[in-house]
C-alpha cells in the first residue's frame, strides 16, 4: 500500500469519526492527513509527511477550534447540572465555607452549596444565584436584591 493511500485512509477515518460524533474532535487531524497525502504524492520523505501531519493538525487545532466551538456549539442546550448555573436558589441550611456546611434548593432539588467568598456566611432563607458547580456542590453568591428593587 502506498503512502498516499495510507494518508487518504487516515483522512477518511478522521472525517468518518467527525461525521459520526459531530464533536469537533478529529477534523483537524483530517487536515493534517490531507497535507501529508499531498506531500506523499510529491514523493516527500516519510519523516516530513509525519512531521507535517502533526504540525498542520496542531496548528489547525490551535487556530480554528475556539472559533469552531463558538459558532457550532452556540445553540447547544445545557443539560443536567449545567442548566443550574445562573439560576436562583434558596438557602435551606446556613452556608459557611469554613465549617464546610450549607444547602440550597433549586427547582425543588436540594444541593450541597458553598459560597463564592470564603468569608461570607449565608443564612437560611437567603436568595442566592448559582455561579458554578464544583463536583457535587453548587457555588453560590448572594443575590443583590437592592439593585433589583430600584428597577
Amino acid at each position: 500500500m502506498s503512502e498516499v493511500t495510507i494518508w487518504l485512509a487516515v483522512l477518511v477515518v478522521c472525517v468518518g469519526i467527525e461525521i459520526a460524533t459531530m464533536g469537533l474532535t478529529t477534523i483537524w487531524f483530517a487536515g493534517g492527513a490531507l497535507v501529508s497525502a499531498i506531500l506523499a504524492a510529491l514523493n516527500a520523505p516519510l519523516w516530513l509527511q509525519i512531521v507535517a501531519f502533526f504540525v498542520v493538525s496542531l496548528i489547525l487545532l490551535y487556530l480554528t477550534r475556539p472559533v469552531a466551538v463558538k459558532y457550532f456549539n452556540k445553540d447547544r442546550v445545557k443539560t443536567n447540572v449545567e442548566s443550574l448555573i445562573g439560576r436562583q436558589a434558596i438557602v435551606i441550611s446556613e452556608i459557611d465555607n469554613l465549617q464546610g456546611i450549607g444547602q440550597v434548593t433549586v427547582g425543588g432539588q436540594e444541593w450541597s452549596a458553598r459560597s463564592v467568598k470564603d468569608d461570607v456566611q449565608l443564612p437560611v432563607g437567603s436568595v442566592v444565584v448559582v455561579r458554578s458547580v464544583s463536583g457535587v456542590k453548587l457555588i453560590v453568591e448572594e443575590k443583590d436584591l437592592s439593585a433589583e428593587n430600584k428597577q
